[in-house]
């Protein structure tokens, strides 16, 4: 008798060991796999498509499953979040790199944005009970958006929630608060729908159920009030903008090499372009405006004095600039048809380990190319030009997606955007649709109409709303010619700046730093006795 029970018992407790650790790893499956499809939401939420409803949604499925989670979970919970949406959003970077070094710069990157998204998991874990949850755990994620745009190397700001919104009921709210109050506004409201959703499976009714719902509707609401005051109507007149697109091979980093393939290209698409001008086929512009890079230019250029002169207008050239003193800028020079150069304007926001390479001699370890390449010098604002009569503020490609350049620019009395890029380095993937949905954002945000001019595509006109007018296809050689207004009036968006962003920021540290000090409190208090004194943790 002793002996049989001997026998089953182990077995017993085997079995009942077994069924804990499925009934434990079920609901921990299910939850990865609804975080890591709020992710592909996220991704699938930003251009070419145009599902900018999708972002908030994404939003929704990560407060459900952070729902009741505990930091350590919440960094889990929102790494996979970041990788579903990082993985494939990036994935264009293989493109430029994948030829020569293989998937790791593509997976890095992923990574590295991940683990901001995992760290506002494990914030937006804590401070998730609080009351108004919903506010605080959308401030935090501004504060990832915020820090990850900062550092390492001058931050990565690219995928930014905000630019999902190129389109849709949250966009006017860039011109009251900038792409921070839009990523604000969208991730409130996937939080606040989570809530709501929580709180009527748990039966809550009436006022506490409206108060729930605050979190989803205020946000839509102030998107729909804000769209009639998005300004359109020129102000300070029109101006008919041409912009070249000469196109460049598909060939990713092997670019390096063809500088002079993409001056011709572009040097025969502008004699295209004024032979349909001649021939009354296109307007006459009364500017022209050329990509980032699209020729290198040393001291004097005779080819380029006489394609201005024979338009007869100035132009704003993207051109890698070469200094006296043997330095190059990634520059746009205002080109005058009877003087020549007269003015250029350098990126301030150069990209790590393309345009400037840190950590060379650790670098020179990983990768092949940096015997090719020298750093570029890095240039200082205000980011506008004039180029006749027109002030232009100058974006150049990764500076679009930095808060700081535009709205400098239009404080200096910018009146038209002009956003020059290179993105023939990124094959014919997802990347030039995500930097155009950025360039109309910022047009948004500060009540000017854009001139995007890309290499191979896609360039574009984009009118103060958002809206685009005019574009070209990827990969040809075309020009766009339209009228665009000039405009002088400023957004709340420019006026105000950052402030909107270090409210929110600000909001958000209260609440987390707030809650880490009542749970410390909490458990120092639980560890002492009636009397104050700290109990022994031994029972008499």
């Amino acid at each position: 008798m002793n002996g049989t029970t001997s026998t089953a018992e182990p077995r017993v407790t085997q079995q009942t060991t077994a069924s804990r650790v499925r009934a434990r790893l079920l609901p921990i499956a299910g939850r990865v796999l609804a975080a890591a499809a709020s992710g592909m939401l996220l991704y699938l939420s930003h251009p070419p498509r145009e599902l900018w409803w999708l972002a908030p949604l994404a939003f929704a499925g990560l407060g459900l499953v952070l729902h009741g989670r505990r930091a350590r979970a919440g960094f889990g919970l929102g790494l996979v979040f970041g990788l579903a949406f990082t993985l494939p959003h990036l994935v264009w970077i293989n493109d430029f790199l994948g030829a020569q070094m293989g998937l790791a710069p593509w997976l890095a990157l992923s990574t590295i944005v991940a683990l901001f998204a995992a760290l506002a998991g494990a914030a937006m874990a804590v401070v998730a009970p609080l009351p108004g949850g919903a506010v605080w755990l959308a401030a935090l994620w501004v504060l990832q958006e915020n820090l990850r745009g900062a550092v390492p190397l001058n931050g990565f700001p690219w995928g930014k929630v905000a630019f999902s919104q190129p389109e849709g009921v949250f966009t006017s709210l860039a011109a009251l608060g900038g792409v921070p109050l839009v990523s604000f506004a969208v991730v409130l409201t996937g939080f606040g729908l989570a809530r709501l959703l929580l709180a009527a499976a748990d039966h809550v009714r009436g006022r506490a159920l409206a108060a729930t719902a605050l979190a989803v509707v205020v946000p839509i609401a102030a998107g729909g009030i804000m769209w009639p005051f998005i300004g359109t109507a020129p102000t300070s007149g029109t101006v008919t903008v041409a912009a070249v697109q000469g196109n460049a091979p598909n060939v990713g980093l092997d670019l390096l090499g063809m500088r002079d393939v993409l001056r011709r290209n572009h040097l025969a698409e502008s004699e295209r372009l004024q032979r349909a001008i001649d021939a009354g086929d296109q307007p006459q512009p009364d500017l022209v405006v050329w990509p980032e890079t699209a020729t290198a230019v040393v001291g004097e250029d005779a080819a380029l004095d006489a394609m201005v002169r024979d338009f007869g207008v100035p132009a704003l050239i993207g051109a890698l600039y070469g200094r006296d003193d043997g330095k190059a800028e990634n520059a746009v020079i205002s080109w005058d048809p009877d003087t020549g150069q007269n003015g250029r304007y350098a990126k301030q926001e150069l990209v790590p380990f393309a345009e400037y390479v840190p950590l060379r001699p650790i670098a020179a370890w990983f990768t092949p190319f940096l015997d090719k390449t020298a750093d570029m010098e890095w240039g200082t604002g205000p980011a506008v030009l004039d180029a006749g009569e027109v002030r232009a503020g100058l974006a150049i490609c990764y500076e679009v997606a930095y808060d700081y350049p535009l709205r400098d620019a239009v404080r200096n009395g910018a009146e038209l955007l002009v956003i020059p890029t290179n993105n023939a380095w990124y094959g014919p993937g997802e990347m030039t649709y995500q930097q155009l949905s950025m360039s109309r954002l910022r047009a948004v945000e500060h009540g000017r109409a854009a001139v995007v001019a890309a290499t191979s595509g896609v360039s574009a006109i984009v009118a103060p709303d958002g809206s685009v007018r005019q574009r070209t296809g990827l990969y040809t050689a075309d020009s766009l010619v339209a009228d665009v207004p000039l405009r002088e009036t400023t957004t709340i968006a420019t006026v105000v700046g950052a402030w909107p962003e270090w409210i929110i920021i600000g909001a958000g540290l209260a609440a987390l730093l707030g809650r880490i000090g009542w749970r410390i409190r909490g458990r120092g208090s639980s560890r002492r006795g009636p009397s104050g004194r700290a109990e022994s943790g031994r029972t008499a």
